[in-house]
């Protein structure tokens, strides 16, 4: 098996399909990388990544929006094609098997000056073979059988 892991802001919206009675959200994740050519002049490189999360934990379709930064991880998968042009092209694209929001642009707009994504701006994993959580209030079992 290979594994491809993207860190990434999305190009747009994402889109929420249902195919053959399955649910699959669709978004594009943009990787952007600055380097210097053989000259040493700065240059700039993006590569797109189209994304297919088929699962029917769709609440997290709202979060997916234009320019928030994610992570993303599954199966890879290139594309060929044809262009307008008569030229071949090529994409990339990944089936993903879990996807975690890691913010936005906006989020650094409060009060937080560390730089970083405050508490409340921090977004669950959405794993498809997540467990259900539970708060520290939740727990019933006596404090004494816990493994640490």
């Amino acid at each position: 098996m290979i594994k491809l892991q993207v860190i990434g802001h999305l190009g747009k919206d994402c889109v929420v399909n249902n195919v053959n009675g399955k649910n699959v959200i669709n978004f594009s994740v943009a990787h952007a990388e600055k380097f210097k050519d053989a000259q040493g002049v700065q240059r700039d490189k993006t590569i797109w990544v189209e994304c297919a999360y088929w699962t029917d934990r769709t609440a997290i379709a709202p979060y997916l929006k234009k320019g928030t930064q994610v992570y993303a991880e599954g199966q890879p998968d290139v594309r060929t094609y044809t262009t307008k042009e008569g030229q071949p092209g090529t994409s990339l694209s990944l089936r993903i098997s879990s996807v975690q929001l890691l913010g936005g642009r906006s989020d650094n707009q409060g009060n937080d000056t560390s730089g970083g994504t405050s508490y409340q701006n921090q977004q669950p994993s959405y794993n498809q073979t997540a467990p259900a959580t539970s708060s520290a209030s939740d727990i019933t079992e006596p404090m004494d059988d816990l493994p640490f």
